[in-house]
């Protein structure tokens, strides 16, 4: 029997650091340009991931409301 490999999905926290880690290698300039143009690269397939688990985690945050029966959610104030 097979064994059945699922793909985990990223994790919202590790990607985010791994870009702020890309981030800084590219704001020191000391990458060669073929080095910052793959850390680029790997930078905005970061960005493309955290952005859809982002809207992801909007939409069910969405639905739950809708289920409570608040059509009008209130804005979020942190401080």
């Amino acid at each position: 029997m097979a064994s059945k490999r699922t793909a985990k999905k990223p994790d919202f926290e590790q990607s985010l650091k791994k870009l702020e880690t890309i981030i800084e290698h590219l704001e020191s300039g000391d990458l060669p340009l073929e080095k910052a143009v793959k850390e680029w690269e790997a930078g905005m397939k970061l960005r493309d991931s955290c952005e859809k688990i982002l809207a992801e985690t909007q939409q069910k945050v969405d639905i739950l409301i809708n289920r409570n029966g608040d059509e009008d959610p209130e804005d979020f104030d942190a401080s």
